[in-house]
Parts: structure tokens; sequence; C-alpha cells
């Protein structure tokens, strides 16, 4: 009896000493990112929440929303550049992800499995629009970003607002709900014990190498731009709140997702979607292929044998496609 007292003693403060030791490496590495990714553009406040957005150019709004682990540096890299000569451009992070806050209301604590999911996500971006005075937009998301753009134009099916969606553009974007398990990496994380334990050891020993990596994959079969990893700041998905942020989004998508779509047939702006056929990630039949079965005004330009970045392998489709949004709606 004493023999497992002192065991369990000893492994409690083992677990302890581990606990605090991550704590502060966590903390230590916080503070680098932030201090080597600093914000690069400027705040608003919506409900008590900061939203971080880059606003440059003239003409027509588009809003740019970007992916799952990214940030606004994902657009501000190329494609933003190539808009601002003839729009005007505001990219956001989305909540919880580079630094703009969660949404109200989301038990962000370490134990929780809670998800601020597309609709959520697009109503805090939509009243940050209100605030800085964009109507009327061409919204564009990739990846996550996508069903957050087709939330966008969910919502103003019952609202009639000047910061309603003139259009939608999708890269490789998420639309509809998927037939396969996410995998491990995300229902591990995504649960109370991946939140609270797993994701504070991984953020604590994950390498540059290991990001560099990631940012690879996410780029296959196509390999990422020279100084893309550099530029977009990976290492801020790190940061425990932004990593709990992020799994959790995605792992619990799937029925908000089933939701969203049982309105897409009465969506009336043009959509248009640019996806890879070569996309692992967000596969093109699951999602653009099906959707432009369903949305009316739904155009799709297939781009052969490109992954989940088109907007970076193939920038001209996905410009192209903004174009046609302004050309069909009269904004330019």
């Amino acid at each position: 009896m004493i023999s497992a007292l002192k065991f369990l003693t000893y492994s409690a403060l083992g677990i302890g000493l581990g606990s605090a030791l991550t704590a502060c490496t966590n903390s230590y590495k916080t503070r680098q990112i932030e201090a080597a990714y600093p914000p690069v553009g400027q705040f608003t406040e919506v409900d008590g929440r900061k939203v971080h957005y880059v606003r440059k150019g003239s003409g027509p709004e588009v809003v740019l929303i970007h992916g799952a682990g990214g940030n606004l540096r994902d657009f501000t890299f190329d494609l933003m550049g190539r808009l601002t000569d003839r729009y005007t451009v505001t990219a956001f992070d989305r909540p919880g992800h580079g630094y703009t806050d969660q949404v109200p209301g989301i038990d962000t604590g370490p134990f929780s499995t809670q998800g601020d999911g597309p609709m959520a996500q697009a109503a805090i971006l939509r009243a940050a629009a209100a605030q800085l005075g964009i109507g009327n937009p061409i919204v564009v998301g990739h990846s996550f970003g996508g069903i957050v753009s087709l939330a966008w134009a969910n919502i103003g099916l019952d609202v009639d607002s000047p910061q309603n969606a003139a259009g939608i553009v999708s890269l490789a974007g998420v639309a509809l709900p998927w037939p396969y398990p996410l995998g491990a990496y995300y229902t591990v994380n995504g649960s109370a014990i991946g939140g609270a334990v797993v994701i504070p050891v991984l953020s604590a020993v994950a390498t540059d190498g290991i990001v560099k990596t990631a940012v690879a994959g996410t780029f296959a079969p196509q390999d990422p731009p020279a100084g893309y990893a550099a530029h977009l700041g990976a290492p801020l998905i790190l940061r425990p709140d932004s990593f709990r942020a992020n799994v959790r989004q995605v792992n619990t998508l799937r029925p908000k997702v089933v939701e969203m779509a049982k309105r897409y047939g009465e969506l009336s702006i043009p959509i248009e979607f640019v996806h890879g056929t070569a996309d692992a990630t967000v596969p093109i039949h699951v999602h653009a292929a099906e959707m432009i079965k369903i949305v009316p005004n739904a155009a799709l330009t297939a781009l052969d044998g490109v992954g989940h970045m088109p907007h970076h392998i193939d920038p001209e489709a996905t410009v192209a496609a903004i174009d046609r949004i302004a050309a069909r709606t009269g904004l330019r």
C-alpha cells in the first residue's frame, strides 16, 4: 500500500513538473513566435473580440478568407498584390487564427471540445466588414475559408444587408459533407484530453523542420513558392490557443456543413469554384464538382494536376474567377 502511494505521489509530481515545464516552454515559444511574426495589419473590434485585417487598394470590394491552420499572410504573399490595382482588398485573420480572437460564447479552455463554426465565423467577419465600410463584396475563401465564404452567403439569404456578398469565389474550398473520417490528428487533438495534454506537448516540441514539412504537404504534388513558408509565419498555429482553435473547428465542422448544405439551392448569387484535380485535402469530386450540380449560377474551373493551393500554383485562374464575378455582377 505504501509503495503504491509512493508510486502515485512520484507520478503525480512527475506529471505536474512536466506540465509546468511544458507551460513555461510554450509561453517562451509563443513570445518568440509573435516577435518573429507580429501583426501586419490593423484591428477592429466586434462584441469585445479583436479582428485583425489588412486592407489595400481601390475599387470594388474583395474579401479574402484563409484556410485551416493559416492566417491572412497566405494572401499578402502574392494574391493581394495582383488585385489591388482595381479592387479594394481586405484579408482577415479568421477567428482563432493569426491575431483574431475566437467568436463570443466559445469555451476555449484546455479541456473544451467546442469549435466556432463557419456561420459564427462569417457573422463576426461580416460585422467587422460593416465597421470598415465594406459593402457588396466579392468574398473569396480558401479551404476552410471556402465554407466560411458560403456561410457568408447563407447569412445573406435571411438578412438584407450592405455586407451581403455580390458573389463567391471558392479556392479548393470545403463545401459539402465528406464521406470519410478526418483521421487521428483531428480526432485526438480535438478531444478533451488532446486539448489539455497532447497539444501543449506538440506545441512545445515542434521544430521548424516539422512546420516546413507540413507547409510542403499542403502544396503537394507541387512545391511551395520560394519564400512562402517564411512569409506565412506558419509557427503562429503552434501557439496552444491557436492550435486548439484550429483542430476543434475542423473536428466539429461536418455536422455544421450538413446544416448549411440544406440551403445551398436557395443561393442565387454567382459562385466560382477554382479547384485542383489532384487536391487530396479537399477532393474536387466531393466538393466543387458536386456543388455545381446543386447551386444555381455556379461554375467550376478544374485545374489539372493541381493540389490544394490553386491560388499560388495558378494565380491567374484565381484572378480570372474574381474578374468574372465582378463582370457578372456589374462591379466592373
